[in-house]
């Protein structure tokens, strides 16, 4: 099981980030997927979710990111997408993408490696 992010880097206050997430070693359509992120000190933070393509790709977001972020999910590449507008520097963090599946009392997660965000002038 692989999960392997992309996109992040150093970007303008006001600016747009797309970051990938590549998965790979299981079912990718049968999961839900998460972005996650978290800075030093802190406990990691849910952003955004999307439900497996089973459960109507439905989206849901923090409250801080609402009309600013948009996650995706394109289960042909088995990749998901969080695109990312409008930033600031409280945005600023390691972005983490995460696949979870329960069957039945069993709950299968995996964490991606994390890609740095940073928002700055």
């Amino acid at each position: 099981v692989q999960l392997v992010e992309s996109g992040g880097g150093l970007v303008q206050p006001g600016g747009s980030l797309r970051l990938s997430c590549a998965a790979s070693g299981f079912t990718f359509s049968r999961y839900a997927m998460m972005w996650h992120r978290q800075v030093p000190g802190k406990e990691r933070e849910l952003v955004a979710a999307i439900t497996s393509a089973g459960g109507g790709s439905n989206t849901n977001y923090t409250d801080s990111v609402k009309g600013r972020f948009t996650i995706s999910r394109d289960n042909a590449k088995n990749t998901v997408y969080l695109q990312m507008n409008s930033l600031t520097s409280e945005d600023t963090a390691v972005y983490y993408c995460y696949a979870v599946r329960a069957a039945g009392s069993v709950q299968y997660g995996y964490w991606g490696q994390g890609t740095q965000v940073t928002v700055s002038s």
